[in-house]
C-alpha cells in the first residue's frame, strides 16, 4: 500500500545553522517576515539576535512574543491580527513546541479565516499558507517536521488535534546550539516527549517502513543520550544527539500517529496544566505495561533499538518486555519526573474529571491507532491507575 509523506522542503542541520536563516528567506522569497516567539525567548535576548541578523535583509519584522505554553486559540488572535495587517508573508517560528505549534494556526488563519475549531481531526488541513520557518530551540515536539498541531479550544477546554499537509512548516533549522541554555525542567520534558513520539510512532497501528526508519534511528539517538543531556548540559554530543533524534520521532509521528500516551496525556494538561512532556512521562510506563499484548513483538523490538537487549535475545519477549518497563521507570526516577500527587493534582477534582478525560482522550483519534485500543471503561481504569 502506497504510503503519504510528508517533509519541510528546507533543512538546515548542525551548530551554527541559524546563520543559514537569511539565505532561507530569500530561497522561500519571503520579505517581511514576522517572529513568533515566548516572551522567554525575548528575555534571553534571542528575538534581538534574529532581528539583528536580518536587520541588513528587511526592514520591516514584525514580532508576536505572547506566546503562551499550551497555546488555546485566543492567545493567537493578535498574531493573527498583527499578520493580516502588516502583510507579512511568512512566519520564524522560534521557541518550543508552543511557539511552532502558534505559528502553524496563526499562518492557516492569516491566510484562510475561521476558527480553529473549524480545521480539528477529522477535517484534514490541505490548504497551503504562508510560509513557516520553525527554528526548534528545545529538542523534544518534533513540531518543525510535523503536519500537525494541537491548540486549545477556550470554551470547552478540548485540546484540538490539528492535521493535515498544509500544517507542514516549509523549512526547519535544526541547530542544537539553541538549546545548550534550555532549564533541565525543560530538557527532561522535551526529551520524554521526543521518546514517546518514537515508541508510539513505531507501534502505531498506522506504521509504515519509512516511519519505522525514522522512530528506530530516534530510538538509536534518544535513549543514550537524553538522562546526558538534562545533567551534564554543555555536552554537545549529547545535544545535538537530541536534537536530531527528536526531529526524527516527529517525522517519524507525523507520518504514522501518536497513540494513546498522547491521547491520554492532552486532557491532563488542559484541566491541571501539567507540561505535555511531562504528563506523557506519567502515563508512558503505565500504558506500555497494557498496550504490550497488542503487538507484542514490535514492543520487544523496541527494547532492542533503545539498546535494552542484544538483538539475539529480541524473540525472549517476556524479558524485553521487563526490561523496557523497567527502563522507563528508570529515565522518569533519574529525570525527576513527578507523580501526579506531588505535582499538585489533587485526587477528588481529579477523580471528578476522569470520565469527561477519557471522552475527551478518545474523540482526539490517538487511542484508536494504539496496538491495544481500550474501550471507554478500560480508559478510565487507565487514568484511575496512573494517579499516584
Amino acid at each position: 500500500m502506497a504510503v503519504d509523506i510528508h517533509l519541510p522542503s528546507i533543512m538546515k542541520v548542525g551548530g551554527g545553522a541559524i546563520s543559514e536563516l537569511q539565505d532561507m528567506l530569500l530561497t522561500l522569497g519571503i520579505k517581511s517576515p514576522c517572529i513568533i516567539a515566548d516572551p522567554v525567548m525575548v528575555s534571553l535576548g534571542k528575538v534581538e539576535s534574529i532581528t539583528s541578523m536580518l536587520a541588513s535583509y528587511a526592514s520591516n519584522i514584525e514580532v508576536f512574543s505572547d506566546v503562551m505554553p499550551e497555546p488555546d486559540d485566543k492567545s493567537i488572535n493578535g498574531a493573527v491580527s498583527l499578520v493580516k495587517q502588516s502583510q507579512c508573508d511568512g512566519l520564524i517560528a522560534l521557541g518550543g513546541g508552543s511557539a511552532i505549534d502558534s505559528a502553524k494556526a496563526i499562518a492557516l488563519l492569516a491566510s484562510h479565516g475561521g476558527q480553529m475549531r473549524d480545521y480539528k481531526v477529522p477535517q484534514v488541513v490541505t490548504q497551503q499558507s504562508i510560509p513557516i520557518i520553525a527554528i526548534p530551540t528545545t529538542a523534544g515536539t518534533g513540531s518543525e517536521c510535523t503536519r500537525v498541531t494541537v491548540i486549545s479550544d477556550s470554551q470547552s477546554a478540548e485540546k484540538m488535534l490539528c492535521m493535515g499537509p498544509g500544517l507542514m512548516p516549509k523549512a526547519a533549522i535544526l541547530d542544537y546550539e539553541l538549546t545548550l541554555s534550555v532549564p533541565y525542567r525543560v530538557a527532561a520534558d522535551t526529551g520524554l516527549d521526543a521518546l514517546t513520539h518514537a515508541i508510539e510512532a513505531y507501534v502505531s497501528k498506522k506504521s509504515n517502513p519509512f516511519s519505522d526508519q525514522q522512530a528506530i534511528a530516534a530510538m538509536r539517538l534518544i535513549a543514550p543520550n537524553i538522562i546526558k543531556a538534562c545533567k551534564t548540559p554543555q555536552d554537545k554530543a549529547a545535544k545535538e544527539a537530541m536534537m536530531l533524534g527528536a526531529s526524527l520521532a516527529g517525522l517519524a509521528f507525523s507520518n504514522a500517529s501518536v497513540a494513546l500516551v498522547h491521547g491520554m496525556s492532552r486532557p491532563l494538561g488542559v484541566h491541571f496544566h501539567v507540561p505535555h512532556g511531562m504528563s506523557n512521562a506519567m502515563l508512558l510506563p503505565l500504558v506500555t505495561q497494557y498496550s504490550l499484548t497488542g503487538n507484542s513483538e514490535k514492543y520487544a523490538e523496541v527494547a532492542h533499538y533503545l539498546g535494552l537487549v542484544d538483538e539475539s535475545n529480541i524473540t525472549n519477549i517476556a524479558d524485553s518486555h521487563e526490561r523496557l518497563i523497567e527502563f522507563l521507570h528508570h529515565l522518569n526516577q533519574e529525570l525527576d519526573v513527578p507523580t501526579m500527587s506531588s505535582f499538585g493534582i489533587e485526587k477528588a477534582p481529579y477523580d471528578d474529571i476522569i470520565e469527561l478525560m477519557a471522552t475527551q482522550a478518545i474523540a482526539s483519534g490517538s487511542p484508536g491507532n494504539n496496538p491495544k485500543v481500550p474501550a471507554h471503561e478500560e480508559l478510565v481504569q487507565l487514568y484511575r491507575d496512573a494517579y499516584a
